[in-house]
């Protein structure tokens, strides 16, 4: 993890260091903790028609030029999501899934897309018996899920978009083909991956050229995406779901112990969804419903708001207790809850609902940290990620919140055949046991950790944000909310401020809690006072350092008629505008 951001502050327009982790953490100091970074390390970017944010300038580009081409907001979206998945392979691309809420200007009305895939018609829980297996592989064939993504492209599109896919794709197949050089975190997250890459062959030829995963500046081509990006652009969503693309991917399925049929591409279909909310503070923040997490993150702001956070500060060891804590509740219920509502009726409304906020708060002992967390009294019969997200916002005002997945470094590790992209392993979410509500059935949608997500205050878009990272991201989302709304943050401070991260919870694949009560990770520039209070307590924190996400925003000025955009330093991306 880069912490270049960390060391390096102006203040009173000076320099000025900030002392590394090894140098705060054994300090005596008895001044108070600070109650915010006195400045960001990177400056908002402020924007008067358009901002497009996302974790690599070239795809922040490429969406920024179809905005000033005249597309819109959901043309943009895809054009940077089309880029990033060539730029960024191992976080995104078109062998995954995708998730988005829309703001559309026109109506005033929020929309949300769920462009999830399902498993293989053929593959059920009798499979893995046979194999011995009493979970879901984390890659491979067996943890193949339908790609969502070109479909997800095809109905944000058909819905909002203005533009044709030859103008929305042209620049990712000509950056494709001419090549770019690697950027610096990517070369870093590539070079953990060639192992497991080197294992399939077509994998290896496509990713690793001469047998090595790129370097930081070294110039990387991928023709054989730019072929499918060019049959997309020519022959629409149906060149991937009923054409060659995915004749090959059911080609090497077959050769190599998967099972995916054509049957499983021709049937496959995304789904426009209600976003789901809660007030917090007077700002209602929107997420997706299940089969996502999203929900975790508005059952945790309706515990954390009955409390006065702000009094407390963004460094006080009461605060992060009550973080951990309502997330360790929220995720019991994830847990047991969170499922595929074809396959019958999560509780969502009950779940983040504020008289339920109120009996799990009181499941929170303020001296302890809980070791065992049990999912919540609600009726069930109503139970690692690599990921990018990006968001968009117009000169009218269209709003686009998306984010899209492999789940792992690369997926399930396996490019199928000469299709230039890597397959995700969705599947291996999927829960084995014949009880759980999330378990294995043909045709379903697993739970999913991916999920963007939007705020309205007066019935007006307010922020558009995200923070990618598999079982993070739920604690992102209020981490940068929190900061914002309680603690007074700007759009790029809520982003840079140190975070912590629960990991742990019991999961929606069946794997109970960790019996210590989980881990707690946190990043450089959290007081020694505030972690030495939270070891007495109970938590198990680990040493600093870990992956904790990466934010992308844009906060809507009506006042002013102007965009602030903020972006992740622990990535290689940026927020552009014009």
């Amino acid at each position: 993890m880069h912490h270049r951001w960390l060391r390096i502050l102006v203040v009173g327009g000076c320099l000025m260091s900030l002392p590394r982790f090894s140098d705060s953490y054994g300090s005596t100091a008895e001044a108070a903790p600070p109650k915010a970074l006195p400045h960001p390390g990177r400056s908002v970017v402020i924007a008067k028609n358009g901002i497009v944010a996302t974790s690599h300038p070239l795809a922040a580009q490429a969406g920024l030029d179809i905005l000033k081409a005249g597309g819109n907001a959901a043309d943009a979206a895809i054009a940077t999501n089309a880029m990033i998945g060539l730029v960024e392979p191992m976080s995104c691309g078109i062998g995954g899934d995708l998730f988005v809420i829309y703001w559309d200007a026109k109506t005033k009305k929020l929309y949300g897309l769920n462009a999830c895939g399902r498993s293989p018609y053929k593959l059920n829980r009798e499979v893995f018996a046979a194999k011995k297996l009493d979970e879901m592989p984390e890659t491979g064939p067996l943890s193949w899920s339908v790609p969502g993504c070109v479909d997800g492209w095809e109905m944000l599109r058909s819905m909002f978009g203005t533009l044709s896919y030859d103008k929305l794709l042209a620049s990712s197949i000509q950056t494709a083909e001419e090549g770019f050089p690697i950027s610096e975190i990517i070369a870093g997250y590539w070079s953990g991956s060639a192992n497991s890459l080197s294992k399939w062959p077509d994998s290896a030829r496509t990713y690793l050229p001469n047998g090595k995963a790129p370097k930081v500046g070294e110039v990387f081509k991928n023709p054989n995406l730019a072929t499918t990006y060019r049959a997309i652009a020519t022959g629409g969503r149906d060149a991937f779901y009923e054409g060659a693309i995915a004749e090959e991917i059911v080609r090497f399925s077959e050769a190599n112990g998967g099972y995916f049929s054509k049957l499983d591409f021709k049937d496959h279909t995304s789904e426009w969804v209600q976003p789901v909310s809660t007030n917090y503070r007077g700002y209602d923040v929107w997420e997706l419903p299940p089969n996502g997490q999203g929900i975790a993150a508005l059952q945790m702001l309706n515990v954390l708001e009955r409390h006065d956070l702000k009094s407390l500060g963004p460094f006080h060891p009461d605060y992060l207790h009550l973080l951990i804590e309502s997330k360790k509740l929220a995720f019991a219920d994830r847990s047991r809850f969170y499922f595929d509502p074809a396959f019958g009726v999560p509780p969502t409304k009950e779940l983040i609902s504020k008289e339920y906020a109120v009996k799990q708060a009181a499941r929170i002992d303020m001296a302890h940290a809980a070791k065992q967390v049990v999912p919540g009294d609600v009726d069930a019969k109503l139970a690692h990620g690599d990921t990018i997200y990006l968001t968009v916002v117009d000169k009218d005002r269209n709003c686009c919140s998306f984010i899209q997945s492999n789940y792992f470094g690369f997926g399930s590790q396996i490019v199928p055949g000469n299709v230039g992209f890597a397959l995700q392993n969705r599947g291996c979410l999927f829960a084995l046991d014949a009880e759980h509500p999330n378990r294995l059935e043909p045709h379903k949608r697993p739970f999913h950790t991916i999920i963007p997500a939007f705020v309205t205050k007066d019935g007006q878009p307010h922020l558009v944000f995200g923070v990618m990272g598999g079982d993070f991201q739920p604690q992102g989302h209020v981490q940068v909310l929190i900061n914002m709304i309680d603690f007074g943050m700007n759009v790029q401070q809520a982003g840079e401020h140190p975070r912590v991260q629960h990991t742990g919870s019991a999961t929606p694949t069946g794997r109970p809690m960790s019996a210590n009560g989980g881990g707690v990770g946190h990043e450089y520039g959290i007081p020694a006072e505030t972690l030495k209070v939270l070891t007495d307590r109970g938590h198990q924190l680990a040493a600093p350092g870990g992956a904790f996400g990466g934010y992308q925003a844009i906060l809507i000025d009506h006042k002013n008629g102007v965009l602030h955009g903020g972006t992740d330093p622990r990535k290689d991306g940026c927020a552009a505008g014009y």
